[in-house]
Parts: C-alpha cells; sequence; structure tokens
C-alpha cells in the first residue's frame, strides 16, 4: 500500500476540528486516516503551534526523505567513459560485468541524463527513411526467394552458417564495401572489391571463400541488388546457397541493415572514398564491433560465439 502525505486542506480540516475539541478517533475517521497520523498534528497543535508551523517543519524534513543521488568513483567513472567511447551502451557496461559499479543500468542512463556523463557519446539510433522512399537502384529480375530458404535449412534460425549481405557505398556512389553477418554470432566481414560492378563484387566473394574451410557456411542472404546478378555463379562455385529478400522489405535482413549502421558509426561514412583506404582498415572496422559484448548475446562478444563455431586456425583468413 502507498503512502500518501497529508495535503494542505487535510491539515486545516484537522485544526478546525481540533479547535472544536473532536477526538482523534472521529477525525481519523472522517478523513480516512490513521489515527496516529492524526494523532501526531494534535500533538503539535497542543504546544501552541499553528498548522502553518506543522506544514513547515514538514517541508523541512521531506528534504531528507528519498534515496540519496548516488555517484560513481573515480575508477568507475573511467571505466564508464572508456567503455561508451568503444560503443558499449550502459546496459551492456553494467550486463557484461567486467567491473562492478555501484549503479544499476537505470541509474546509469539518467547519470548521462543528468550530466554526470556526456550524452552525445552514447550510440545514436540509425536514421530511417522517409515514408514513401522509393530504391534508385537497379534490382533482378530473376532471384531465388528467401521463402525457399526455411524448406531446405530447416534448422536455420538455430544453426551456424548462414549469412546476410549487403554492400554499402562510399562518396559519390563511386566506391563500395561488400558486408557479411553471420546470422547465430553477429559476427561482421568485410570485404573491399575493386568497384561497384557485379563482376567485381563477384570476384571479390569468390576470392574471399577460397580462404574459407569448405562448408563452413551453409547460404547467403542479400537484397535484390544488381551487384549480386552473378549470384548463379557464385553459389556453384563456392557451394553455397544464396537466396533474395523481397523488394522493399529490409526486415528480412535485418541483422545486416543493422549492422552496416554500426560500421557507418565507426568510420565507414557515406562520405568517404573506399578507393582511398586499405581493406585493413576496412576490416578494423568490423573487428571493433566483432569485440564488442552485445546484450542480445548474453553480454557476450560476437567473436567469443563465432570462435566456439570455428577452428582458431581457420580464423585469420576470416575477419
Amino acid at each position: 500500500m502507498t503512502y500518501t502525505h497529508l495535503t494542505t486542506d487535510e491539515l486545516v480540516i484537522i485544526e478546525s476540528y481540533f479547535k472544536n475539541n473532536q477526538s482523534v478517533a472521529k477525525t481519523a475517521q472522517c478523513l480516512g486516516r490513521a489515527r496516529q497520523t492524526i494523532h501526531n498534528v494534535y500533538q503539535l497543535l497542543k504546544t501552541g503551534a499553528t498548522i502553518l508551523n506543522y506544514y513547515q517543519q514538514y517541508k523541512e524534513d521531506k528534504k531528507c526523505c528519498g534515496r540519496r543521488s548516488i555517484a560513481l568513483p573515480e575508477e568507475q567513472k573511467e571505466y564508464v567513459q572508456k567503455r561508451v567511447v568503444q560503443g558499449w551502451t550502459p546496459d551492456v557496461i553494467v550486463g557484461r560485468s567486467e567491473m562492478k559499479l555501484d549503479c544499476s543500468v537505470r541509474t546509469l542512463y539518467r547519470m548521462f541524463q543528468t550530466g554526470a556523463f556526456n550524452v552525445r557519446d552514447l550510440p545514436m539510433k540509425g536514421k530511417r527513411k522517409p515514408n514513401g522512399h522509393q530504391e534508385k537502384r537497379g534490382k533482378q529480375a530473376f532471384r531465388r526467394s528467401i521463402h525457399e530458404r526455411i524448406k531446405e535449412h530447416p534448422e536455420f534460425e538455430n544453426e551456424f552458417g548462414h549469412l546476410e549481405g549487403d554492400t554499402i557505398v562510399g562518396r559519390k556512389h563511386k566506391s563500395a564495401v561488400i558486408t557479411l553477418v553471420e546470422r547465430l554470432s553477429k559476427v561482421i566481414i568485410t570485404l573491399k572489391p575493386a568497384g561497384r560492378q557485379a563482376m567485381d563484387i563477384g570476384n571479390r566473394i569468390n576470392h574471399w571463400f577460397q580462404t574459407v574451410p569448405k562448408h563452413l557456411f551453409k547460404s547467403i542472404t542479400f537484397d535484390c541488388g544488381k551487384e549480386f546478378s552473378n549470384w548463379k555463379a557464385m553459389g556453384n562455385q563456392n557451394d553455397i546457397d544464396i537466396y533474395f529478400a523481397d523488394p522493399g522489405t529490409p526486415s528480412q535482413r535485418a541483422l545486416n541493415e543493422h549492422s552496416n549502421g554500426l560500421l557507418r558509426r565507426d568510420g565507414l561514412v557515406k562520405a568517404m572514398d573506399f578507393n582511398e583506404v586499405s581493406e585493413s582498415f576496412i576490416q578494423a572496422v568490423a573487428s571493433k564491433r566483432n569485440h564488442n559484448p552485445r546484450k542480445s548475446l548474453k553480454y557476450q562478444t560476437p567473436m567469443e560465439i563465432f570462435l566456439r563455431n570455428i577452428k582458431p586456425d581457420d580464423l585469420s583468413n576470416l575477419i
């Protein structure tokens, strides 16, 4: 049961009943209050004090009520600031439990809101495209539908080795980076093609598959962009099933879309010409995300989950 303090109207009524010599029990019954509450007010009024004196003392006492604000020790503040700069969210910082903090997730978020930490350092949410937005890229007329995937891979949702793929483009649409995300571990793989044409994309993916253990990956799901029009040759050469999401439904590749937003925020911005940066830099951006704990992975890193499903000797050729 939640206790509510006496209102000013109730205090005026109590003073009136006191002056009329009404008993504590009767006053408590009239106001629906506990006898002890009314008794406390009566006792003060018997000393000659007024109801205004009682109210002023009540306000002073109320300042001492409630939980006092939490201030983290300097060591914990430095740890939080360090992790936030690395892209960790407050719930990941607390949930990962690398350092025991003297506050909850909610309190830590509140510290950012009240200025204890810079709220601008928190990861920003991605921007949505406006309603009515129409994709201007060319689309493929013939493709293997995503709806065939569950029939051929009934354990798809809980099975390691299924990729989602896309490209993110650079300045003036003159360059691109191929992004692949493994669904179970959420590991991001970035590849730098020689250009944006379908042949460039296909050649780079084929070259990458030559460094990957055979049949480690079982399928790839792309969007409908023409940059993946060589999908049949790619699938046959690498013995992997390739599917395509329905047009205008990025939710069918939600993990890949979200990962692309993270890569944009971490350094692969739209204003960058990817032809002018090395593949090592592009892979380093992905590596940062692969070593950040994720709440959806129970505060483990994508790399930790990935390592459980692949031999360590093969790892250097993948990430």
